[in-house]
């Protein structure tokens, strides 16, 4: 109880630098970018950053997990990040390289000849996301949640800053200086701009904990990390396609009759609104990760990987259930021409919580070196992830990427489980578990049963249906609650 106290105080701290900048870009640019820019150029937008999703897995290479198994030992950290450090910079600089020097054969591959300025501005963020990664994870293995969460609150707020001054202030202004800031042409490009200089200035707010690196690399000790980091750039380039190829699908896959970017723009505005399952697992990640590895010499490891899983999977069901009880307020969230794919919601909360169960199930590989189970695994999932794709989405649309995200990962949840259960049994309460998963399912599809005219009688019935939910969670599980409370 006392580590999972330390555990969720961590996850809350990281929530500032986590939940509030998602929620802030949520709250605020979601809304905003679903409704001054169409579906198709929402599209775009959705589209690029996937193919960035894709990069950073690549260029950080598993390092932050690498980093954080190899500095269980105190007296091996400083050689550890030395390495880690050097190796995500080496390949950061070659991708600038490469990117800036080949951009526009880039363009050209991607389809976006007329926007190679946007292949610059991707450059850059990449790359100083990478180089900041290792530092980041330093300050998540050293317990400096604070200022990991005032760094990332800082650059939310300069990227949201920065789009309004351009979207708002200086797009429509009378004064000539300010309009002067909006070129017409450029369009889209000026979220791109201010997502660069919001990782600029992330950047420079930590160049001050690159003063510890020293230039000391074992050829040795750099193998040895390679050698376990090369299934973590498997099960990263499978994450990766299994959680943002759908948008590369919708475009690729599409009914003829169907324009394809504006199908992967709806498909993506609701996508969002599942992002409070996104943040939640985030933030429990990015706490739970060097948490993990710290925990597993102790000889109560594995109780309290079992109570996590618990608690886990409680927290990411209320999101699921006040989510879509609420979908007629949270559907406000996004533009009106967006809510023609409001059926996917569920689904994708769903496929997310399974993700963050497969997060916890992890444990079992990285703690024991067998990461290329890890990669196997990911591997199964991206099968499950293309085939399905491929079937479905000619047929059904954007729903089909839904019903394959969600197979994918309940999949994965299922072999780790079993493989997990013959090198590092844990005893988790599957069947507690799966029970709480099926009543949030029906207690979902009955309240969809009754439909009213008058939003505040429908919100009020499904606040009912919350508060017998949590009724019964409380039930079963009030002696750890009062336990938990009372510490």
């Amino acid at each position: 109880m006392k580590f999972f106290k330390g555990l969720a105080g961590q996850t809350m701290i990281y929530g500032l630098g986590t939940i509030v900048p998602r929620l802030l870009n949520y709250l605020l640019l979601t809304p905003f970018y679903t409704r001054i820019f169409s579906e198709e150029q929402y599209g775009s937008v959705s589209e690029l950053y996937a193919y960035s999703s894709l990069l950073l897995v690549l260029l950080i290479h598993g390092m932050e997990t690498t980093y954080f198994r190899y500095s269980v030992n105190k007296d091996e950290e400083q050689s550890t990040y030395n390495h880690a450090v050097f190796s995500t910079s080496v390949f950061a600089t070659l991708f600038l390289a490469f990117a800036l020097i080949f951009k526009n054969g880039i363009a050209h591959v991607i389809e976006y000849e007329n926007n190679v300025n946007y292949i610059v501005c991707f450059a850059f963020i990449i790359f100083f996301d990478v180089i900041t990664s290792i530092p980041f994870a330093r300050m998540r293995n050293q317990n400096r949640a604070l200022k990991f969460s005032i760094i990332k609150l800082i650059n939310v707020s300069v990227n949201i800053l920065l789009n309004i001054f351009f979207f708002v202030i200086c797009k429509d202004s009378e004064n000539e200086t300010l309009a002067s800031f909006y070129n017409p042409d450029i369009n889209i490009g000026y979220a791109f701009i201010s997502n660069m200089v919001a990782s600029t200035v992330t950047f420079l707010l930590v160049l001050p904990e690159y003063r510890s690196f020293r230039f000391d690399i074992s050829p040795k000790k750099y193998l040895m990390m390679l050698n376990y980091t090369w299934p973590l750039i498997v099960i990263g380039i499978a994450g990766v396609i299994n959680d943002v190829s759908d948008k590369i699908f919708i475009k690729y896959l599409s009914s003829n009759d169907l324009n394809a970017l504006e199908q992967v723009g709806i498909y993506s505005g609701n996508y969002k609104l599942a992002v409070l399952m996104t943040i939640f697992i985030q933030m429990f990640n990015y706490a739970a990760e060097p948490f993990f590895f710290k925990k597993s010499v102790s000889t109560d490891a594995k109780e309290s990987y079992r109570v996590v899983m618990d608690y886990f999977v409680i927290f990411c069901l209320l999101i699921f259930l006040m989510v879509t009880m609420y979908i007629d307020v949270f559907k406000y969230f996004i533009g009106s021409k967006f809510h023609v794919g409001l059926a996917i919601v569920p689904v994708i909360l769903l496929a997310n919580m399974f993700l963050g169960i497969y997060y916890n199930l992890s444990v079992w590989y990285k703690i024991n070196n067998k990461t290329y189970c890890g990669a196997v695994i990911s591997l199964i999932g991206v099968a499950i992830t293309l085939i399905l794709n491929i079937l479905l989405i000619p047929k059904i649309g954007y729903l089909g990427s839904a019903i394959a995200t969600i197979a994918c990962y309940f999949v994965m949840v299922v072999v780790s489980y079993f493989w997990g259960r013959k090198v590092y049994p844990v005893g988790y309460n599957v069947g507690k578990i799966l029970a709480y998963i099926v009543l949030a399912v029906i207690f979902l599809y009955i309240r969809k049963l009754f439909i009213f005219n008058n939003i505040i009688t429908s919100l009020s019935v499904s606040t009912l249906f919350m508060l017998f939910y949590i009724g019964i969670l409380y039930y079963f599980e009030r002696k750890k609650i009062k336990k938990l409370l009372c510490m």
